[in-house]
């Protein structure tokens, strides 16, 4: 300190912070460049460790730096005490943030176990669902109690909390009255998470758009359509209003897919090639296939044909596989099994003499 005496009290502290900074910042970059090679060839736990502790470390190493300066620096005792209070609620900060760090880390090792590229992803589905869910749920309570800690560190605060509190009833009533979107779509988060009407990956037609269900996030959800759209929804939709859930029991669902064909058309022939095309399928699960004759009409009678796959992506590209062969199994074997207008023709003979009735023949 003594080669720095020439300087004013507040900029010896400026220069001894700066000269941590200088230090520690270079140390702390050179450290987790050696952990993050160092931890490639382990786990996924040391992995995701080592990555989402960069940015508290920083932090923690800056409070230490911060803190050693201040003991030191030539500063009033009320700057100091200012300095002291402020390092508190930084180090208040960083222990919600590791708080948050540890509840993320934990998901991802729960989660890694399940596989949701998986044939039978239901399982895996629900614990994404309600794990993701009470993640954020978690997030959000250790946000808000560090948040009320830091506040809590002031002495107005403390001091006059029940005051606040009180006088602050009809303010708290507006602002929960202003606050109900959100509020409600808090709560339909964790009613989400307990029933699981919706999981992640789930088939779903909303607002008459099918697509699957990409995030659940704690106000709104992200449905993925088949058109590769996004379809943002509250999250009190899925409570207040109906929708198509086609995977939430399971993923495998039954397609149909419909012909009109004309009243001569043979059905058995129709019904063993359609047991011929779903067998040659990679689609088909072997389940469910059947022809039907669903309704007859004027001029064509209406032929529904079932088959069951694995998922709905799978379904409808077997509906649109069976449509096309079956139409080309029409054409090429049996045409006349194609809609057909019937048309009569009566020939009239003009030189036979029409006899009016009532009337006698002339003489």
């Amino acid at each position: 300190m003594r080669w720095l005496r020439w300087l004013p009290g507040w900029a010896q502290s400026v220069a001894l912070v700066l000269g941590c900074f200088v230090v520690v910042l270079p140390l702390h970059q050179f450290a987790y460049r050696f952990l993050t090679r160092a931890s490639q060839d382990r786990g996924l736990f040391w992995r995701s460790l080592v990555r989402r502790t960069q940015g508290p470390t920083r932090l923690c190493l800056i409070i230490v730096a911060v803190g050693a300066a201040s003991a030191v620096a030539p500063v009033s005792r009320e700057v100091r005490v200012l300095v002291n209070h402020l390092l508190l609620v930084g180090f208040v900060a960083l222990a919600g943030w590791c708080c948050c760090i540890a509840i993320h880390i934990a998901t991802v090792i729960y989660l890694r176990r399940f596989k949701l590229d998986a044939e039978d992803n239901l399982l895996a589905r629900k614990h994404f669902t309600q794990v993701r869910l009470l993640e954020r749920a978690a997030v959000t309570l250790v946000a808000l109690i560090t948040v009320a800690v830091c506040l809590m560190t002031f002495e107005p605060v403390r001091q006059y909390g029940v005051s606040l509190l009180a006088s602050a009833g009809a303010a708290g009533l507006i602002l929960g009255l202003a606050m109900q979107p959100v509020l409600s779509n808090l709560v339909a988060g964790i009613q989400i998470a307990i029933t699981q009407p919706i999981k992640i990956e789930d088939a779903v037609i909303v607002e008459n758009e099918w697509g699957w269900v990409e995030e659940i996030n704690s106000t709104y959800v992200v449905v993925r359509l088949w058109d590769w759209r996004r379809l943002v929804v509250p999250l009190t939709y899925f409570i207040q209003k109906p929708f198509q859930n086609w995977t939430r029991e399971g993923s495998s669902l039954i397609g149909s897919a419909f012909l009109y064909v004309d009243h001569t058309a043979p059905i058995p022939a129709m019904r063993k090639k359609l047991a011929e095309i779903a067998a040659q399928s990679n689609l088909w699960d072997g389940k469910v296939v059947n022809l039907q004759v669903s309704d007859v009409r004027e001029n064509v009678i209406e032929i529904r044909m079932l088959m069951s796959a694995r998922n709905a992506s799978q379904a409808w590209d077997l509906r649109c596989e069976v449509r096309e062969k079956m139409v080309g199994f029409l054409q090429a074997e049996l045409p006349s099994a194609l809609p057909r207008y019937r048309t009569e023709w009566l020939r009239i003979d003009r030189d036979r003499p029409t006899q009016s009735a009532g009337c006698a023949p002339a003489q």
